[in-house]
């Protein structure tokens, strides 16, 4: 995992940086700049308004009593192209931008969901590992001991040989 992320620290900035020169030899720098700018833009305003649409949904999920799971997705969804689409860059941009279309989310939270599911059967993490019926779970019965009056003039009876 830490060099999946230091390799993602690396790398995109490197791919980033050669699309530039690219696109820039291309069209030129100021236009190049120009696009890199607009699309932080429009892509802010698509996003805060996509962003309220999910807060609605969700919100409709959970008056109607039911967890909304779909639109946290969405949700952790649209942060991610938030971040992707305020990063200067080409590919930043283009997966925001991906991440911004409803359809996309909805194939990449089936493909999760599944892959969730699949760990899930096939050997997640379960604390109950050991044989079939053990448990954590303690039975066993309890008496109040504590002392009372009437629990301490039974006490004393006791002593003195009286029942109770």
């Amino acid at each position: 995992m830490g060099w999946l992320l230091l390799l993602a620290f690396i790398g995109i900035p490197l791919i980033e940086i050669a699309v530039f020169i690219k696109i820039g030899g291309i069209v030129g720098l100021g236009p190049t700049l120009v696009i890199v700018v607009l699309t932080a833009v429009i892509g802010t305003a698509l996003l805060r308004r996509q962003g309220l649409a999910t807060l609605n949904r969700a919100r409709q999920q959970l008056n109607q009593g039911a967890l909304p799971l779909a639109e946290i997705f969405d949700a952790i969804c649209l942060l991610v192209a938030g971040a992707f689409l305020l990063t200067p860059g080409f590919v930043t941009d283009s997966l925001g931008a991906i991440l911004l279309i409803p359809a996309a989310r909805l194939i990449l939270r089936k493909f999760v969901g599944a892959r969730v599911q699949m760990t899930d059967i096939h050997g997640g993490s379960h604390r109950n590992s050991g044989f079939a019926g053990q448990s954590d779970v303690i039975d066993g019965d309890y008496a109040d001991v504590t002392d009372t009056p009437k629990n301490q003039a039974n006490a004393d009876k006791n002593k003195l040989g009286g029942t109770g």
